[in-house]
C-alpha cells in the first residue's frame, strides 16, 4: 500500500511548482506600470541601432508608462551602478551621504526645492552627454562609406542585418528594387522607424541624416521636434476618444490583459494610485481635469526648468517626515530606497557614522 501512494505523494511538490508556473504567467500578462532601465539592459546590445524605449531622465517611456528609474536616474546620475542591490550597504550609505553633500550647496545640512532642482538639471546634462556619445558611436556603425550621412537604405540595411538578415544579399535587394522578403511584424517596425526617420529629418527632407538629426532619431529628447512627435505618438495610443487630449481615466486606463490572481490585482492598483498622481500633480498643470500636448511636452521635457522644480518639491516631499520642505540627512538615508533604488538598513545610526 506504501509503495503505491509514494509516486502520489511525489506529484503534489510538482502540482504545487506547475501552480507557482501559472500564477506567475497569470501576473505578467498585463505589463508592469512602470518600465526599469536595469531589466532593459540586457536586450540592448543587439539592437543598438534602433531607438531605445527607455531614455534616462525622461519621465515616460516611448508607450506611455512610467520611468520606474527616474528618481534615481535624476538623483544618481552616472552613479546609479554604485548602488546595485548586492553593493555593501556601508559604503553605499557614505556615497549616499557624498551626493547629498554635493546637492547641499550652501553646506546647511539640509537639501532645499531650488538646490534639489540644480542637481536634476546637472544630472540630466549628464544623461544627455552620454546619449550624445553613444549616438555618435552608431552614427559612424550605419555611415559605412563615412560621408557623414546616413540615407534611410543604409540604414535599412543594418537594422535588417540585426534581424538576422544577410547584409550583403539586403544591400543588393534595396539597390535593384528587389523584394526584401520579410516577415509582417518586421516589416511594420521598419514603417515605423521610417516615419521617426522623416520626423528627424530636417528641412529641406532628402531622408539623408546628419549626426545631429540621427542624435534626434534615437534620442527625441535632443530635439523639440521630435519631443512633439513623440508627445503625439503616446496621446495616439492613450486618446480614446479622439480629442487629442487625454483625461484622467485615459492616462491611468490598464492596459487589455485579465489578471485574475491577488498579485496581478497588486499590480493593476499600483498602476492606477501612480499614474493618478502623476496625472494630478506633475502633468495637469492648470489642474482642469485634462493633459493637453503642451502639457505633456512640458513635462517630458527632461530640460523644462519649471518641470524639474515640480519634481524637486515632490521627491522632497515624498521623505520629508518633519514637514519642512527640506531634505535632511537621515530621510534621505530612511527613503534610500526612493532615492537609490536600494535600501540602506541602519539610516539613523549611519548619519552620525557619516557626518
Amino acid at each position: 500500500m506504501a509503495s503505491r501512494q509514494a509516486p502520489l505523494c511525489g506529484l503534489a511538490p510538482c502540482c504545487l511548482w506547475l501552480l507557482g508556473i501559472v500564477l506567475l504567467m497569470d501576473a505578467s500578462a498585463r505589463p508592469a506600470n512602470h518600465s526599469s532601465a536595469r531589466e532593459r539592459a540586457g536586450n540592448r546590445e543587439e539592437n543598438e541601432i534602433l531607438p531605445p524605449d527607455h531614455l534616462n531622465g525622461v519621465k515616460l517611456e516611448m508607450d506611455g508608462h512610467l520611468n520606474k528609474d527616474f528618481h534615481q536616474e535624476v538623483f544618481l546620475g552616472k552613479d546609479m551602478d554604485d548602488f546595485e542591490e548586492d553593493a555593501e550597504p556601508r559604503k553605499s550609505r557614505r556615497k549616499l551621504m557624498v551626493i547629498f553633500s554635493k546637492v547641499d550647496l550652501n553646506t546647511d545640512r539640509r537639501i532645499s526645492a531650488k538646490e534639489m532642482q540644480n542637481w536634476i538639471m546637472q544630472k540630466t546634462a549628464e544623461h544627455f552627454q552620454e546619449a550624445v556619445a553613444e549616438s555618435r558611436a552608431h552614427f559612424r556603425a550605419v555611415d559605412p562609406d563615412g560621408d557623414g550621412h546616413v540615407s534611410w537604405d543604409e540604414y535599412k540595411v543594418k537594422f535588417l542585418a540585426t534581424k538576422g538578415h544577410n547584409e550583403r544579399e539586403v544591400a543588393e535587394k534595396i539597390k535593384n528594387k528587389w523584394d526584401l522578403n520579410i516577415d509582417e511584424e518586421t516589416q511594420e517596425v521598419l514603417e515605423n522607424l521610417k516615419d521617426r526617420w522623416y520626423q528627424a529629418d530636417n528641412p529641406p527632407p532628402d531622408l539623408l541624416l546628419t549626426e545631429s538629426e540621427f542624435l534626434s532619431f534615437l534620442h527625441p529628447e535632443h530635439s523639440r521636434g521630435m519631443l512633439q512627435f513623440m508627445v503625439k505618438e503616446i496621446i495616439r495610443d492613450l486618446d480614446q476618444d479622439g480629442d487629442k487630449k487625454l483625461s484622467l481615466s485615459e492616462f491611468i486606463s490598464l492596459p487589455v490583459g485579465t489578471v485574475e490572481n491577488q498579485q496581478g490585482q497588486d499590480v493593476d492598483d499600483g498602476w492606477v494610485r501612480d499614474r493618478k498622481r502623476e496625472f494630478e500633480e506633475l502633468i495637469d498643470a492648470n489642474h482642469d481635469g485634462i493633459v493637453t500636448m503642451a502639457e505633456l511636452e512640458d513635462y517630458m521635457d527632461p530640460m523644462n526648468e519649471f518641470s524639474a522644480l515640480n519634481e524637486a518639491k515632490q521627491m522632497i516631499a515624498i521623505a520629508d517626515e518633519n514637514q519642512n520642505h527640506y531634505l535632511e540627512p537621515e530621510e534621505v538615508l530612511k527613503y534610500s530606497e526612493f532615492f537609490t533604488g536600494s535600501k540602506l538598513v541602519d539610516y539613523a545610526r549611519s548619519v552620525h557614522e557619516e557626518f
